[in-house]
């Protein structure tokens, strides 16, 4: 599904921020990038949405190089991919029903498929009963699911989330966790970038280590840690 052949970003201040990296990922796994704050996870994240332009190499998603994308194709490349922030970005005078929505109709959804869509989304991720609420009347971890629910509404086969349980507390970490693993096991690949050890190690994917720019370790039903075996 995702194929990285000797991708290299450099910025324009002179940060090499990957180097030369190789990467396969196939439709359906669920992958945890891991590594240092600068390692380049972030820059990974961001030219898998095609953000950024890779400095050489190419990126392939479901077969295209993305890199050639013209303008006017990107955003239907992005209708395909959910992405899922560490800082909620909800619309606070919106109801989670209505947060969700947005993100249909904003492809140009028909109101019929939002109707049948939205609450499907809601129910998967446990919010079916808090529709008619406004983000700043949930918890954390309840406005991380309704991001969760935003990212799946439009059934993307990829799922990007950058840090998703940064500012939860352990328990409601796992719980979105559990709702991750549920919307994975149902076909979606999903890509995670995580500091957190406890749930990289709780989770057994594989999982992929960056370290200044490079894949260092690439391991099946990995840990955080390699010495943590």
């Amino acid at each position: 599904m995702i194929e990285f052949q000797r991708v290299s970003m450099a910025y324009p201040n002179g940060v090499t921020a990957l180097k030369s990296i190789n990467l396969s990922v196939e439709q359906g796994e669920f992958v945890f990038l891991v590594g240092e704050s600068g390692a380049g996870k972030s820059t990974l994240i961001r030219l898998l949405c095609r953000e950024l332009l890779p400095t050489e190499g190419s990126i392939r998603v479901q077969g295209r190089d993305i890199a050639r994308l013209k303008r006017r194709e990107v955003p239907f490349f992005r209708r395909n991919i959910g992405v899922v922030f560490q800082d909620f970005r909800l619309l606070e005078n919106r109801t989670v029903y209505e947060n969700v929505a947005f993100a249909m109709q904003v492809v140009g959804a028909t109101g019929r498929d939002i109707r049948r869509r939205v609450p499907d989304a809601l129910q998967l991720v446990g919010l079916a009963a808090k529709a008619k609420m406004k983000p700043l009347e949930l918890s954390g971890g309840e406005q991380q699911r309704v991001c969760l629910a935003r990212a799946i509404v439009n059934q993307p086969s990829l799922i990007i989330a950058d840090e998703p349980t940064g500012n939860l507390d352990p328990r409601t970490s796992m719980g979105i966790m559990d709702a991750l693993k549920s919307i994975n096991i149902r076909g979606t690949t999903v890509i995670m970038a995580s500091h957190d050890k406890e749930i990289v190690d709780a989770m057994r994917q594989r999982v992929l280590v960056l370290d200044g720019g490079k894949v260092v370790r690439d391991e099946r039903r990995g840990v955080y840690c390699q010495h943590a075996n």
